[in-house]
Parts: structure tokens; sequence; C-alpha cells
């Protein structure tokens, strides 16, 4: 099986992803720099992995990371609206600790809403959001990530640890999936 051939077209290339992931993390440094507080990276396994592991290598203040890894997706295409904790986080040095949550993508929003609530009510000294990729268009709660990489369509994007029933996760770019891969 070739997984490119299940992609329609290519939506943001290797080079481009490559240029923004420097962009966030020049952000991030800046907005750190004077915190006084761990800064933890916490990656939302398993779409998170690749954004995040490139993202650290480019943010020069001193990080920590962690996962978590919660769902809010059945089997298939559409979310479930209820998200489930399958990881959690477990630290007591979290009022100490500026937490950047770094997601894959951003739809609903309802995921990392959740989150952001849950992660304060354990005590963390602050709580943000850095995304790759955000459909406003899918949103049904009031959020919007602190940090963006791309506002996307409303289409299903695959690729750059973006997944479709595991699949497509390793490919260097994202791409939009074709309709034949997923209505069969």
């Amino acid at each position: 099986m070739i997984l490119n051939n299940d992609v329609e077209r290519i939506l943001i290339g290797e080079e481009q992803i490559n240029e923004k992931v420097k962009e966030l993390a020049q952000r991030i440094d800046r907005d750190y720099a004077n915190s006084g507080k761990k800064l933890l990276l916490l990656g939302i396994l398993k779409g998170s992995v690749v954004f995040m592991g490139d993202l650290m290598k480019q943010i020069t203040h001193p990080i920590e990371i962690d996962f978590m890894k919660v769902s809010s997706y059945g089997s298939g295409t559409k979310t479930t609206g209820n998200v489930n904790i399958i990881l959690d986080l477990y630290r007591k040095d979290l009022p100490n600790t500026d937490v950047l949550i770094v997601e894959d993508i951003v739809d609903s929003g309802r995921t990392l809403s959740y989150l952001c609530n849950y992660l304060s009510l354990k005590g963390a000294a602050s709580v943000k959001t850095v995304t790759l990729l955000d459909k406003p268009e899918r949103r049904e709660v009031d959020f919007n990530p602190d940090y963006t990489g791309f506002v996307v369509p409303d289409e299903f994007v695959i690729g750059y640890g973006l997944d479709y029933d595991e699949q497509y996760r390793a490919l260097p770019y994202v791409g939009i999936l074709k309709p034949s891969a997923y209505q069969k």
C-alpha cells in the first residue's frame, strides 16, 4: 500500500512547516523569557508527537516535556463530544509550572478547552496552548489557541502526525485525504 496515493493534494509543504515551527518557537521563547517558572511542553498523544519533537528542538528556553493521552473520537472521522483522559498528568510541581499544551489540530475546541480548565484546576501556574493546525469553522465551544501555526479549511487532513486509522502520520507534509480512502 502506497499511502501517498491516498493524498488528494498537499496543503502545507515540509518547508512551510519547518519555517512556521521556528516562528512559533521564537514567539514562545519571547513570551516565557521572564516567567520565572518551569516551562512544560505537554504533548497530547499521539498526533502531536511529530510537531512537538520539532518544536522542542527550536525552543531555546529551558523546557521539560510530558504527555497526556485524551480522546474525543470514536471510530471514524467524527468527534463524540466527550473528552476521555486515558493517560493523565501527575506532577507535584504544577504550581511552579507553566504548561504549554502541544496539539496537532484544533477542531471543535472541546478537548483543549477542557484540558486548559482541568490543568488550571490541578494547580498549574499557567496553561496555554500551541497547535500546528486550526479549523475554526469546526469550533463548537468558545476557544482559541494561544499559538497557531496554520488555519486550514474544513477538510480531512493527514500527515505530520495527523492520521486516519493510524495511517499517514509519517508523511512530512500536511495533505488532504481523498474521500475514497475513508468513505469505504
